[in-house]
């Protein structure tokens, strides 16, 4: 089933990974065709995420084919659909998810637009089937990647803006991790950084969880907007700060202020480097305490003896799993996330002023803060 669709449409293309982004063009592109087992997406915003100018100006030396659509993930409303499709719809509203995997092979995973996985079939699925990201007016997906989303219930029955629901691809991320280590309701949560993009949603999303947190980072006015943020949105939320001083002896001192400590959710970006931060949380943990290493922190040395005498778990996780949007996406249908403005705060910026959209998306950071670019 489909929709008119032009046979032509504008996409933002990585021609190059050039410093001052000279590679970065927007271009009329052919609008890529429906097939069986893909979606064709109206894009109404994707989102931009704080470091995405690092990666197309080679900052960060990220994998991906050139040339390349530009993008990450995105809200957009379907115009076909293959003809295997059994739920998907013309018309529908819908997450259009980055991460894809192949359908045999699970361990084929990848960024789109982002980084080109791991392994060889990652990179060979994404150069020769699923190039081209969300920077578009249109672009095509797996059907899997599709994820519905009720629009009658989540804009006219909860108020929000469509194009604020793209504010989903920083909630997910924490979500996964949190997920992987079974945080349930009333337990005491770490979050640690929490005044990034990723932590501050960190915090957002273990709160509708029904968890305490324990928010860490180390800029102060920064953890009180934070949690001034969490309060007002979510009235009774119970949100503590701890600001990071680099000791790690202090900072195990001050999360025990708290009492036990069931969790940890570690998002340490990869520029931060070491960090003495997840050895505070590990000494603060009560025994069978779990931590969910998302970030791509160095850990360097880390107190072995006492992980095994407290029986702590430590486990990496890499974005979220499909079952994870499932139910992210029910807790967000069943109005567990407060709504605006303290969902998000977005910037929006049409497709030829991308250039703005990176560069203010590296410094519009922060919880429920982000930037999208609107084709």
């Amino acid at each position: 089933m489909a929709h008119e669709i032009p046979s032509r449409h504008r996409g933002l293309v990585i021609e190059s990974v050039q410093k001052d982004l000279s590679g970065v063009h927007v271009k009329s592109l052919p609008t890529p065709q429906v097939e069986t087992g893909s979606t064709i997406v109206r894009i109404l915003a994707a989102g931009v995420i704080s470091y995405q100018r690092q990666i197309y100006d080679g900052t960060r030396d990220y994998p991906f084919p050139k040339p390349m659509v530009g993008g990450y993930s995105a809200i957009g409303r379907v115009v076909a659909v293959g003809r295997d499709a059994v739920s998907l719809q013309p018309n529908q509203l819908v997450y259009v998810d980055c991460v894809i995997r192949g359908r045999d092979d699970p361990e084929a995973m990848f960024l789109s637009a982002i980084s080109d996985g791991v392994n060889a079939s990652s990179a060979r699925l994404m150069k020769d089937v699923w190039r081209d990201g969300v920077f578009a007016e249109f672009a095509k997906f797996p059907l899997e990647s599709c994820v519905p989303l009720d629009e009658a219930r989540l804009c006219q029955g909860l108020g929000y803006d469509v194009k604020d629901l793209v504010y989903m691809s920083y909630l997910l991320v924490p979500f996964g991790g949190l997920r992987d280590i079974r945080v349930e309701p009333g337990e005491t949560v770490v979050v640690c950084p929490a005044t990034g993009g990723f932590g501050g949603a960190g915090v957002q999303v273990a709160v509708a969880m029904g968890a305490r947190v324990i928010a860490m980072g180390r800029n102060e006015q920064e953890l009180a907007r934070l949690k001034a943020h969490v309060v007002e949105g979510t009235p009774g939320a119970a949100i503590e700060t701890v600001k990071m001083t680099g000791d790690e002896d202090k900072d195990t001192a001050a999360l025990q202020a708290f009492g036990l400590i069931d969790a940890v959710l570690s998002l340490v970006p990869q520029s931060v480097g070491q960090s003495p931060h997840l050895n505070s949380a590990i000494m603060a943990l009560r025994r069978k305490g779990r931590i969910s290493l998302m970030g791509a922190l160095d850990v360097g040395p880390i107190p072995s003896f006492h992980i095994v005498a407290k029986d702590i778990t430590i486990k990496g996780k890499l974005m979220y799993e499909r079952e994870d949007m499932r139910l992210f996406v029910k807790m967000l249908e069943g109005g567990r996330f407060s709504r605006s403005p303290n969902f998000v705060d977005l910037k929006t910026f049409p497709l030829d002023d991308w250039k703005t959209a990176l560069d203010i998306a590296a410094e519009y950071t922060g919880i429920a803060r982000l930037v999208a670019i609107t084709p």
